[in-house]
């Protein structure tokens, strides 16, 4: 077939190891809205949890060897002469060299950043990347890589293989990383897990809403607050966010006498 026979490949995309039409629409997309065949059929649905299911066995597997790692979240849209590539750049390899992998979401901007700063010093460099309607591709310094179809399964991961954040400014995505983390933290899902805020100039507007109006309401507690911290030196983010959290020995539970699984 000559070249004006091929089928452009502009026109496709990845979703998880499968390469489909630009214009099928995402597996999350398809998992929130029922179509009229669905509607009728009520079969999808059930089949949809086995690849939900396989999606978590192929993350668990290629993740579970990755040692101590620490996540990073921040804009996909920060160029390499951003101020804040230059910090992602730092702050990777600030904990390569503390021993630590780095998982980003796998994309471009400050994901690249942070990719590019620990493969360069060393360390492993992890991406998640995740489809999305306009692809959105690994960066060329993912040293380990998984495709993702659904962001439920591909956000277990960021938080089941790593011992802290590190949350660089960006847009929804990474506000959404931010909320749901400090939600983990503040029901106790997760605990001794540090969650670093970088770029103070960035930040200070959302950490003063929350105080003002969200603390001011009653809605959180003095304490919630507390489990941020903000800088702007990449050395002292990869501190705080490798620096292992006191300790806490819970009560035994009053109505059997029993202590806590969790408890040490």
């Amino acid at each position: 077939m000559d070249d004006a026979g091929r089928r452009d490949l502009t026109d496709r995309r990845r979703a998880g190891r499968l390469v489909v039409p630009s214009e099928q629409a995402p597996a999350d997309r398809t998992l929130l809205e029922r179509s009229a065949i669905e509607e009728l059929s009520h079969h999808a649905d059930p089949w949809r949890v086995l690849r939900i299911l396989s999606e978590f066995v192929e993350g668990f597997d290629a993740l579970n060897e990755v040692g101590p790692a620490v996540t990073v979240f921040g804009s996909a849209r920060a160029k390499p002469d951003d101020p804040y590539y230059a910090a992602g750049m730092a702050l990777g390899a600030a904990l390569a060299n503390r021993g630590f992998a780095v998982i980003t979401g796998g994309g471009p901007g400050i994901m690249e950043a942070v990719n590019r700063g620990c493969h360069e010093a060393g360390g492993l460099s992890v991406g998640c990347n995740i489809e999305l309607p306009h692809e959105q591709a690994l960066n060329k310094y993912v040293d380990l890589g998984v495709e993702f179809r659904y962001f439920f399964v591909r956000k277990n991961m960021f938080v089941k293989y790593a011992r802290g954040f590190v949350i660089f400014p960006g847009g929804f995505g990474t506000l959404d990383e931010l909320f749901e983390s400090l939600t983990l933290a503040q029901t106790g899902k997760i605990e001794h897990f540090p969650i670093v805020l970088f770029g103070s100039p960035y930040w200070k507007g959302l950490l003063g809403w929350l105080e003002e109006h969200v603390l001011g309401s009653g809605a959180i507690a003095p304490d919630d607050l507390k489990l941020m911290t903000l800088t702007d030196d990449p050395e002292e983010a990869a501190a705080m966010a490798t620096r292992p959290l006191p300790v806490r020995i819970d009560e035994p539970r009053e109505q059997t006498g029993e202590p806590k699984a969790d408890a040490r």
